[in-house]
């Protein structure tokens, strides 16, 4: 049975995404962003399989960067507002994240946040989708995903 307990979150959690072969990425929980967004460069398309494609560079860590070149399914392109007012277009990948034990096919914007601490915001969309309870005054209250800890 699960408890309210064991859906809560904090202001900040570790997480992975494991198909696109990313670990060890702090996440800020951004209850008043919709969208999620992944810290991303060197963004373009391409086909495979009659399907559109995304390849891209994933910007991982804030004191030591690490870069990960990943490739993933073109969900759509989507107009952003940024919390800033600048307007722009971002191309969507869906992928599963992993959060504490548990895992969750989340959409996620691809831009640039360089000059953001944090390199992956997660969204009110994806914390609805995974049932996720959120207390701001607290952070890393689930263990890291087992593909971070090699389990």
């Amino acid at each position: 049975m699960t408890t309210d307990s064991d859906r809560l979150i904090g202001l900040r959690e570790w997480v992975a995404l494991p198909e696109l072969g990313v670990a060890g990425l702090r996440a800020k929980i951004d209850t008043g962003a919709s969208t999620s967004v992944l810290h991303a460069s060197d963004i373009s398309e391409f086909e495979r399989g009659g399907e559109r494609w995304v390849r891209f560079t994933a910007h991982l860590g804030t004191l030591v960067q690490r870069r990960h070149r990943c490739e993933a399914p073109l969900v759509t392109r989507k107009t952003i507002k940024s919390s800033n007012g600048q307007v722009q277009t971002r191309y969507v990948i869906r992928t599963p994240l992993a959060l504490g034990d548990r895992t969750w096919a989340v959409e996620f914007t691809l831009t640039c946040r360089k000059t953001m601490r944090y390199r992956m915001l997660l969204g009110s969309k994806a914390l609805v989708t995974g049932r996720w309870l959120v207390d701001p005054s607290r952070t890393y209250l689930q263990d890291k995903p087992h593909s971070l800890t090699g389990n």
